[in-house]
């Protein structure tokens, strides 16, 4: 399963500067509350010396033409096994608006890898600051900048970003307890475990609550969706940004004709954004994925179906169709067995000019290291963002928000190695929680969904999403539930201001909508 685990390793996701004579308070006993904004910190009798106190500051920030007084909350959540010793501590940085309305809605926010932390959906997109970059997505030269997000969420809900064990500051408490938390049963159950105790230490059981994952965060939150409702936790709606439910739609492999067909339309997406396609095809975006679409569901289905049944007349038929599709040439097509991997993708594409694209984001370029390797030898999107985020977490986690550590915070990484990851029974075949999402939506009808995609995404492709979501097999009174938003940018969506508008105008709504 080497594509897809080599995939997953990306993700696959904030408050005011305080002036300059204002120090961060560190308050072991005011966190923020559903009815006044201010949560009791937990009892001292359910702490022990191995629980610090978390640290609490106070901000405001300019958003969306209001002003957003809030309180944030920075600490470390212990996990404990039934004999009650901690085996691992989940690291969590949470925003309440002060002096909020009644039932104020409550949104818990991962990203993805496995091995990713919550950084990229926290400044990218949803917290009360996020890092500027330039305006189409692209990297910004150093030093970069945080700026007060004009789209945050916190306008609508309170927020917690959650690091699961081995990412960010989340440590297991000894090194051999790692892999009980590095599997998809561990990481639902710790990740399920941690939302309990929020609910219950911060007293939100009664909050409206909401769910966001990213990439393999959209995994977790099909998982926990299912895994929480046995446990008395209902989600009012769940948003899932980049979505991986199903692993069957993304991994190439022999026998596996799936993923080469529902990456063709981001084929296209990027074919059309390097100007690679013929003229009548470079006209409308929109017309030649809905034309690409249909031919793909079609005579290149059937095609593959044949496989070697196909005469050497419908061969050359549909290479000379997939070379027009994809900007390659029938050659190229012929050699692939009309088969194109995604890896394959991203460096044939503009090798004449020595450019390789992005995964994370097509629309990204960069030179090629090697004018001849046959895989992507980088990925200029995930460079082009790493940068910014590292940087700019560091800076405000100590400068804003006041928790000091020495510890490294693993961005991407770092905390474990990705071989170490179980995937159980699911790795003897493809990993697909699309029925605990199912399950989900059965027991608890309220729920809503919504699915944000990106045409240039090639780590998630939004045909695989529409694939995914049109096979859940779901009572028809129950699909008017799911929503899905489109946006021209990559897999991390948000980082273009265009697309990051769209965004909190899609999920805007739905929040309202799910709240009815």
């Amino acid at each position: 399963m080497t594509w897809w685990r080599g995939l997953l390793v990306l993700f696959l996701f904030c408050s005011l500067s305080l002036p300059a004579q204002q120090k961060p308070e560190h308050q072991e006993s005011s966190t923020p509350t559903e009815k006044s904004g201010k949560l009791p910190a937990p009892k001292e009798e359910n702490k022990s010396e191995e629980e610090k106190p978390p640290v609490v500051t106070h901000h405001e920030i300019h958003a969306g033409g209001k002003v957003l007084r809030y309180t944030a909350t920075t600490g470390l959540m212990p996990i404990r096994n039934a004999d009650g010793e901690i085996e691992a501590h989940i690291f969590f940085i949470s925003y309440a608006l002060d002096n909020p309305g009644a039932r104020r809605p409550l949104t818990f926010s991962f990203n993805g890898g496995p091995g990713s932390s919550s950084v990229w959906l926290h400044l990218g997109a949803i917290g009360p600051k996020r890092v500027k970059m330039l305006p189409e997505g692209f990297m910004p030269a150093p030093p970069y900048q945080l700026v007060d997000n004009d789209y945050t969420w916190l306008d609508q809900t309170d927020l917690v970003f959650i690091d699961p064990v081995g990412t960010g500051y989340s440590r297991a408490a000894k090194k051999d307890l790692g892999k009980k938390f590095w599997s998809v049963k561990g990481d639902v159950e710790s990740v399920g475990e941690f939302i309990r105790l929020y609910l219950t230490r911060f007293q939100r059981w009664g909050s409206p609550l909401f769910l966001v994952g990213e990439s393999y965060g959209t995994t977790r939150a099909a998982g926990l969706s299912g895994y929480l409702i046995e446990h008395g936790v209902a989600f009012n709606g769940i948003i899932l940004v980049s979505s991986v439910l199903n692993f069957e739609t993304l991994e190439f492999t022999q026998g596996n004709d799936l993923p080469y067909l529902l990456f063709l339309p981001s084929y296209t997406a990027a074919a059309w954004y390097h100007k690679r396609l013929s003229p009548e095809l470079q006209q409308d975006f929109s017309k030649t994925l809905r034309e690409v679409e249909q031919w793909t569901s079609t005579t290149y289905a059937e095609a593959l179906a044949k496989g070697d049944r196909l005469t050497p007349e419908e061969r050359q038929s549909v290479a000379n169709k997939l070379a027009q599709y994809t900007g390659l040439s029938p050659q190229y097509v012929q050699n692939s067995d009309l088969r194109i991997e995604e890896g394959h993708f991203v460096q044939e594409l503009l090798r004449d000019q020595r450019v390789v694209i992005g995964r994370l984001d097509s629309r990204f370029t960069g030179a090629a290291l090697s004018g001849v390797a046959e895989t992507q030898d980088f990925d200029p999107s995930l460079a082009a963002i790493r940068p910014p985020y590292t940087s700019m977490f560091n800076n405000y986690i100590r400068a804003e928000l006041g928790y000091q550590s020495d510890a490294e915070y693993y961005i991407l990484g770092g905390g474990f190695s990705f071989e170490q990851w179980q995937w159980g029974s699911a790795g003897e075949g493809f990993p697909n929680v699309s029925q605990s999402l199912r399950e989900a939506f059965v027991k608890n009808p309220y729920m809503k969904l919504f699915v944000a995609s990106g045409y240039f995404d090639l780590a998630t492709p939004f045909f695989a999403t529409q694939y995914t979501l049109a096979h859940l097999a779901l009572n028809p009174a129950l699909q008017k539930n799911i929503s899905t938003g489109e946006y021209e940018a990559g897999h991390m969506m948000y980082i273009r201001d265009e697309s990051l508008a769209k965004l909190k105008r899609d999920v805007s709504g739905f929040m309202t909508n799910a709240l009815k």
